[in-house]
């Protein structure tokens, strides 16, 4: 299934795409895509209704992100070997691991902000695992029966607080809609080989990014069954698994977002973002 959420931010109604594509509403059988409808048991239900007897919704409504309240945003750094030699760093042995604030998490197609001071933001396209179940010191040929499935993921940075300024990456990684996810959790019955997709971002109509998964340095199953040594996972956690070359910190001369500037990002299966990055208002009414 490829479940989605649509409507105005903090009003998302939990859909699902019929085999035509259209849009179907499944509020009446779960309230929300969160953890508590991130399970086996609620998918072998949704995966039994006729889409197409259920509510339609418009395709010209916002989507929001795939995935709301989730426990974890854990994430992987420099998981193509490529990518890390034009950072200028070493491959590493095992998994480096952060962590973004769940509060970064945005709409696919929502506004990217640049704060006042940011003076080097970034982008990286990535494949995001949506954990199905509880996870703790499994196996690698465990991994698959703990995944839910798939989502596309912008791993925003920026570069200056986290490499420059003291401390851990989180500091870069976590700023308000600094982590778009979306548009679809793909469920991994749809996804016949997860370790040879596709992966592309394109910034004002120019390919900045091309990848496949399957040059990760370490691939799905080994980054789940790793984390699980060193944290439970929990249905609803997301884990984004590294970036493929031609982020704009590698570049020579390094190139960096700024207002105005357009991303398309998109992955086999997983569908597509298309997002803006737009001046942060300095005023906010929380």
């Amino acid at each position: 299934m490829k479940l989605l959420r649509v409507g105005k931010k903090g009003q998302e109604k939990p859909a699902a795409l019929d085999k035509n594509g259209k849009i179907r509403d499944l509020s009446d059988h779960i309230n929300d895509l969160n953890p508590s409808s991130i399970n086996f048991e609620t998918l072998s239900k949704l995966q039994k209704l006729d889409l197409e007897t259920l509510n339609q919704l418009s395709n010209s409504e916002r989507i929001g992100s795939c995935l709301s309240n989730p426990g974890k945003f854990v994430a992987i750094g420099l998981n193509y070997s490529d990518h890390a030699a034009e950072t200028g760093q070493a491959v590493p042995s095992e998994p480096i691991v952060f962590m973004k604030a769940t509060s970064s998490i945005n709409g696919p197609n929502d506004d990217i902000e640049i704060s006042k001071d940011s003076k080097k933001l970034d982008w990286e396209v990535e494949l995001g695992i949506i954990i199905g179940k509880n996870t703790k010191n499994i196996s690698q040929d465990q991994s698959q029966s703990h995944i839910f499935g798939y989502c596309l993921v912008n791993d925003v940075s920026e570069r200056e607080w986290q490499i420059e300024k003291m401390g851990q990456w989180v500091k870069g990684k976590s700023h308000d809609t600094y982590g778009p996810i979306g548009p679809y959790i793909v469920t991994k019955d749809e996804v016949k080989d997860i370790n040879n997709l596709n992966l592309s971002l394109d910034l004002n109509g120019k390919r900045m990014q091309t990848g496949n998964t399957n040059t990760m340095i370490f691939n799905v199953d080994y980054i789940v069954s790793y984390l699980s040594k060193y944290m439970s996972l929990q249905p609803g956690d997301i884990i984004t698994t590294g970036t493929p070359p031609g982020v704009g910190m590698g570049m020579k001369p390094q190139l960096f977002l700024k207002a105005g500037d357009k991303m398309k990002l998109s992955i086999d299966l997983l569908g597509e973002q298309n997002s803006k990055v737009v001046q942060e208002w300095t005023k906010k009414n929380f």
